[in-house]
């Protein structure tokens, strides 16, 4: 009898690790179709953007151009949503004298496609292509900056085309490291099939680097945030906020603006 119940037990643990094996994609990425606005809600000028990946995907974005413009971030959103999403921070960057190029990666918003590791850095690599070819963007006053997932995007990107200067907010160390943490009782260092290993790539990114992370971050711990920023070489800056994973960096309210204002006037002067 005994026996018996380890052996379902058994095979219902397997069942559970195929399960996660096969619908990864479903526990990672939370894509929406449906833009809710534009950045003309902001009573901003925008253009509605259309580019191709290297393998064809087709991406769109949007590129908001600031007057005088003092340097032009490109933004790797987070894992759920869209572009539509992300009108508070458009707001904050425009204020602060960016211009800013958002895109959707391939399956998000009205990019075509389906989500996956390569695919998305395929993206962004294809949004800093458009920015050069169209925009004739220098890569001197070109700040990548990533959110969450978006944070390993920008800092693969980083890495195969250096920008100025770097921004990884509420950035996760690796997938397995955040996988592992949240189910502490299956080998997902095993089964994981993508990595998004930040913390592999920052060592070498080679230009300055803000981290920012909230101790009250409820889905990525603050020791994420700080165990990138040991990583980091020189020269770097940590910016502690308030707040949980999805709010903080509105909840931390001036700390946060002028926080980014200190990095870019440094970063970028």
């Amino acid at each position: 009898m005994l026996f018996r119940l380890m052996a379902v037990l058994a095979l219902c643990y397997v069942i559970i690790l195929a399960a996660l094996y096969f619908f990864q994609d479903r526990l990672l990425y939370f894509p929406t179709r449906e833009l809710e606005a534009t950045p003309a809600a902001l009573g901003l000028a925008f253009e509605d953007v259309y580019f191709r990946a290297e393998d064809g995907i087709q991406l769109h974005g949007w590129y908001i151009p600031a007057p005088q413009a003092r340097a032009t971030m490109l933004f790797c959103h987070g894992n759920a949503g869209n572009i539509s999403h992300r009108l508070d921070s458009i707001r904050i960057f425009h204020a602060l004298g960016l211009n800013v190029f958002i895109f959707d990666y391939r399956g998000y918003g009205k990019s075509s496609g389906r989500p996956g590791e390569k695919g998305i850095a395929l993206d962004a690599l294809a949004a800093r292509q458009w920015l050069a070819e169209v925009k004739h963007t220098d890569p001197s006053r070109l700040i990548v900056f990533g959110r969450s997932l978006g944070a390993a995007v920008a800092a693969e990107l980083a890495c195969a085309s250096r920008p100025a200067a770097v921004i990884l907010e509420s950035a996760f160390t690796s997938y397995p490291d955040i996988g592992a943490e949240i189910y502490p009782w299956l080998p997902v260092r095993v089964i994981a099939k993508y990595r998004y290993a930040t913390i592999e790539k920052v060592p070498s990114l080679g230009v300055p680097v803000l981290i920012v992370h909230s101790p009250a971050d409820e889905l990525v711990p603050f020791r994420h945030g700080r165990a990138l920023f040991d990583a980091c070489a020189q020269p770097k800056y940590f910016l502690e906020i308030s707040g949980g994973h999805n709010e903080g960096f509105l909840l931390s309210g001036d700390q946060y603006v002028l926080g980014l204002e200190r990095f870019i006037s440094s970063a970028v002067p």
